[in-house]
């Protein structure tokens, strides 16, 4: 996927990773960037930051937790914009506590914003790729879609759905014979400030520059499965190896990855 000349949308573009994205997409020489985002005071922050690039930049005010507010922004971009060539489904939130101290609004919430909403927006921008037979979309999902982990359970949660829909949507428009990529994210935690406190004895915090970039970079090669930093066939490859009690241990003592959330603040 070339990013010249492109109409790329990404949710929750405000600020974090997707902001830094959606300045790599212009420095590509994107034509419309499309900012998804609850926040209208960062997007129009954004949007004054990035007025010096040759392209016009859009910011809509989206819950996207609320399905009627997708279709209407979405009807709104077609109408006023055009075609999305580049969907980067990257908004979402997380609840650090135990499961059985959340409320009933953080399980919905979470899903909703995590996982349904990923599918609910790309249900509207991907008829008109599929016309077309050209497009790319990209799903930030984590590295908790591969492996469980203590106080993050409906994060994981909505993660592994959001994993398992993405990559099945690549092998349908495989199946398909479509020019259209899908490519799934899956990296560590990002040092954003979602994930405040969060402690990590051997992996590294990612860097969000970085990551970034290695993102756009897929989109770019069409990869379709990137996780980052452990790739994802050694998280695989492990669990499908190692006895549970034995991959726990690892996890736990090697990696700490069970522990990562005990100090969690969050933004």
């Amino acid at each position: 996927m070339d990013f010249k000349g492109k109409t790329v949308l990404i949710t929750g573009g405000a600020s974090g990773i997707g902001k830094i994205m959606g300045r790599k997409v212009l420095e590509r020489g994107a034509r419309h960037l499309i900012i998804w985002d609850i926040n209208e005071a960062g997007m129009n922050d954004v949007k004054a930051e990035f007025s010096n690039f040759k392209a016009n930049v859009f910011g809509y005010k989206v819950d996207i937790s609320k399905l009627g507010d997708i279709q209407e922004n979405a009807q709104k971009v077609k109408s006023e914009i055009g075609d999305v060539d580049v969907l980067i489904n990257n908004a979402g939130i997380v609840v650090g506590k135990y499961f059985h101290e959340h409320s009933h609004t953080d399980i919905s919430r979470t899903m909703a914003i995590n996982t349904d909403a990923i599918m609910h927006i790309t249900l509207e921008f991907l008829p008109e790729m599929i016309q077309r037979n050209s497009g790319a979309v990209c799903n930030i999902c984590s590295s908790a879609g591969l492996i469980s982990n203590p106080k993050m359970s409906i994060y994981a949660a909505s993660k592994w759905a959001a994993v398992g829909w993405s990559d099945s949507l690549r092998l349908e428009m495989e199946q398909l014979q479509k020019s259209i990529s899908v490519t799934t994210i899956m990296p560590f935690f990002i040092n954003t400030g979602m994930f405040d406190g969060v402690k990590s004895k051997l992996l590294p915090i990612l860097e969000p520059e970085p990551t970034s970039e290695r993102i756009i970079k897929a989109i770019e090669k069409n990869t379709k499965l990137l996780a980052m930093p452990l790739p994802y066939w050694f998280i695989r490859l492990s669990q499908g190896v190692l006895p549970l009690t034995v991959f726990d241990w690892v996890m736990r003592n090697i990696f700490g990855i069970y522990d990562t959330m005990k100090d969690f603040k969050g933004r």
